[in-house]
């Protein structure tokens, strides 16, 4: 894996950061739900191309490992903050998904000093954050008309199946976060 900074996929997951205020102003200011599902859609098309970028031009990087899922998360907190201040989603569902990441947090503190590492994403996780960023946006497009309806639905459904799996991998990042950390102390004992 490189470890330069200045790659192209790094620099579109940069542009892909931007998208987050742009998607705040738009939505909380403007009150503009088809520009505001625009950015969002930007940064799930910025977000599958820069990895397929990185692959192809042989450009992955430790820094654009640990600077992807961060910008992931600052989409998905973005946006159900914002839909949970236009409630347009209830209140638990930020608290829930907060508390998770909070704990993760937590338990990759004591695997850095144990390993000196982070966590490596599993597909769950991945399927987990695809649902979350495909779901949100979808909460903007749900309605009263026909098709509205439908979007909400559909909204919905991702959304719980996002949370289940977040929470689920939650669990499995915190399963193998402790094995780290209990490895670690047992080597450590050892010596």
């Amino acid at each position: 894996m490189e470890e330069r900074i200045l790659t192209i996929p790094n620099g579109i997951t940069a542009l892909r950061a931007l998208g987050i205020p742009l998607f705040l102003w738009s939505y909380l200011s403007l009150h503009q739900n088809t520009l505001s599902f625009a950015f969002l859609a930007f940064g799930a098309i910025t977000d599958y191309l820069d990895g397929k970028v990185a692959r192809a031009l042989n450009q992955v990087s430790n820094f654009g490992a640990q600077f992807d899922p961060v910008i992931d998360r600052a989409y998905i907190a973005a946006t159900v903050i914002a839909l949970t201040i236009r409630k347009e989603i209830p209140l638990w569902i930020p608290i829930l998904l907060i508390l998770r990441d909070l704990w993760l947090a937590l338990v990759l503190i004591g695997v850095r000093r144990a390993k000196g590492a982070v966590f490596e994403v599993t597909f769950l996780g991945k399927s987990a954050t695809f649902n979350l960023l495909y779901a949100l946006p979808m909460f903007l497009l749900a309605g009263d008309s026909g098709i509205g309806r439908v979007w909400g639905s559909l909204a919905w459904a991702f959304l719980s199946w996002g949370i289940a799996l977040y929470l689920s991998t939650g669990l499995g990042y915190t399963r193998t976060g402790f094995a780290i950390i209990r490895s670690k102390n047992r080597f450590i004992q050892l010596d």
